[in-house]
């Protein structure tokens, strides 16, 4: 871990106390657990040529597989935080005029609210794949092993078909990171934009960071439209906002699309899955659905239809090949309107009326 300066965010608190407000569970027997593990990188290898022939795409193998529980989760997301806010925090530090002691209450509360917001979200997330990494440090795909088995146990479905279906989704996702040059340090020249431009002096310094370190952390978790952004963010930022919301609904849409171009003949019980998974995002049990409203998660799953509406829509009009367009340089990549209006997309892409690829 590279950490921003000390005196502004308390990195290792926030791995404690996202530790401490980690959920335990589930019961499983040692046996129980070997088995998960062992099934998550077996179907992580298998995903990749499934992935590969549905999205027509193809990234380079490498064995970045980590299962993972959710302690060293956090850590994970904590790690790719603080790469990603150093330069903002140095910036900060250099301008605020606060004590040592006023600063180290500050950094102790950010840590303590970045910490519990990762702690709860330790629970949710069944897998993801890690884009901000130090320098020289290669991305992994990590599957969260302990909210695969419990979320597989809840919804009573086939143990196999969902790890196998969630490890479709992250594979798809190293897919479109790793077939795309570009796509990485596009996506964290966005970030670093948006938190540099937080327009902020020394007074609101600190109160400013914490803020915009939780926005980051759901940002990381693949959520960038948390609900207390817009207390936040200013002018300049809602404009990079509205292009990060985009490329999240494009990426998330496009994992979920190729979850299901998969089909029944790599996953049986998919139809059964599929509806059991949405009345689980739809219908989230009482305090668990108040803190998800709180903390935005709302917002991504409205990132999953409507990027998945988009996706089935341009493939429908212009095939596959003629949706991976959109890989080819930023300036393919849809706006947030575009997003809403598909059709809009393939005209700007591929012409007034063209319903086939011409290319």
């Amino acid at each position: 871990m590279q950490p921003a300066p000390p005196d502004l965010v308390d990195w290792r608190l926030a791995s404690r106390v996202g530790g401490r407000f980690a959920p335990s569970g589930p019961d499983t027997t040692p046996e129980e657990a070997r088995q998960v593990v062992a099934d998550l990188r077996r179907f992580a290898r298998e995903a990749v040529p499934l992935v590969s022939e549905a999205s027509g795409l193809s990234a380079p193998e490498a064995d970045n597989t980590a299962v993972v529980d959710r302690q060293q989760w956090i850590d994970s997301n904590i790690a790719g935080i603080a790469q990603v806010v150093k330069p903002l925090a140095e910036s900060l530090a250099e301008r605020s005029s606060s004590n040592a002691a006023v600063r180290g209450a500050g950094a102790a509360a950010s840590g303590a609210q970045l910490g519990a917001a990762m702690g709860w979200m330790s629970g949710k997330v069944l897998g993801q794949y890690e884009v901000f990494v130090p320098a020289g440090t290669q991305p992994r795909l990590l599957l969260v092993a302990p909210n695969i088995r419990a979320a597989e146990s809840a919804m009573g479905v086939d143990p196999q078909d969902f790890r196998l279906w969630v490890c479709l989704h992250e594979e798809a996702h190293r897919v479109q990171f790793g077939a795309t040059s570009w796509l990485a340090d596009f996506f964290s020249a966005e970030v670093d934009t948006y938190l540099m431009a937080a327009d902020v002096g020394t007074a609101e310094a600190l109160r400013r960071l914490a803020e915009l370190v939780k926005t980051l952390a759901r940002i990381l978790a693949g959520d960038p439209e948390a609900s207390m952004v817009s207390a936040v963010q200013n002018e300049a930022q809602q404009e990079i906002f509205e292009r990060l919301s985009a490329l999240m609904a494009l990426l998330e849409g496009h994992a979920e699309w190729v979850m299901d171009a998969v089909g029944t003949s790599a996953i049986p019980s998919l139809p059964r899955l599929r509806a059991a998974f949405e009345r689980r995002r739809a219908h989230p049990d009482g305090a668990d659905g108040l803190v998800r409203r709180l903390m935005g998660m709302d917002a991504k799953l409205r990132q999953y239809s409507s990027g998945r509406a988009f996706v089935s829509e341009v493939v429908d009009s212009v095939g596959v090949d003629g949706f991976n367009r959109v890989w080819r340089s930023p300036e393919m990549l849809p706006s947030i309107a575009e997003i809403a209006d598909p059709g809009s997309w393939v005209e700007r892409v591929h012409g007034p009326g063209q319903r086939a690829l011409d290319s």
